[in-house]
């Protein structure tokens, strides 16, 4: 038998693909069961409704892609080439096969107007985003509100991507955030 927390990362990891690939509306529990092998009782032990599994889905991918972006950028030298790394960061990932744009504008657009919880992780999500960026903004001596302006050109970039199934609007918005850049220069 499997231990509690591989039961439960595999039901995540199933969760995270299916929900993410084809919607969380479009997703029912024993499809989640049969793709992590956890038997459906264990599955609602762990997480006793679909609701549950969405959060602890949502949440678990907000820290993992706010940490990827982070140690990509961060690894920069100076603050405006971590700035402008997010938009690096932003290209890689729309690279990549399995981009289906913001997990967390999908969610909302999903079940937002019906679940409260949806809804707040999704701002909880964008407003750590902006965080972030004012913590950059600020590091490279540039207004706070730099970093609103920087995260609607992200957050264009990461809709655009997923609609189009290009990677170029992230080179475009780097582009605009580069002007951006130096026109807030103090």
């Amino acid at each position: 038998m499997i231990s509690a927390e591989t039961a439960e990362l595999r039901i995540l990891d199933a969760a995270e693909a299916l929900f993410y690939g084809r919607g969380i509306q479009a997703v029912g529990m024993d499809e989640i069961r049969s793709a992590s092998g956890v038997s459906l009782k264990r599955l609602y032990r762990l997480f006793p409704s679909k609701g549950d599994l969405v959060q602890a889905y949502l949440r678990r991918r907000d820290v993992r892609w706010r940490q990827k972006l982070a140690a990509y950028a961060d690894a920069r030298d100076t603050p405006e080439e971590r700035i402008l790394a997010v938009f690096d960061w932003l290209h890689e990932w729309f690279g990549e096969p399995e981009f289906r744009g913001c997990a967390f504008s999908n969610s909302f657009g999903e079940l937002g107007a019906t679940s409260s919880a949806v809804a707040e992780t999704a701002r909880a999500h964008k407003e750590a985003f902006v965080r972030y960026l004012a913590e950059l903004t600020a590091a490279a001596g540039r207004p706070a509100s730099l970093a609103d302006h920087l995260a609607l050109l992200a957050e264009g970039a990461i809709t655009t991507a997923a609609i189009t199934g290009s990677a170029e609007p992230a080179r475009r918005a780097g582009e605009a955030a580069r002007l951006l850049l130096k026109a807030a220069q103090r």
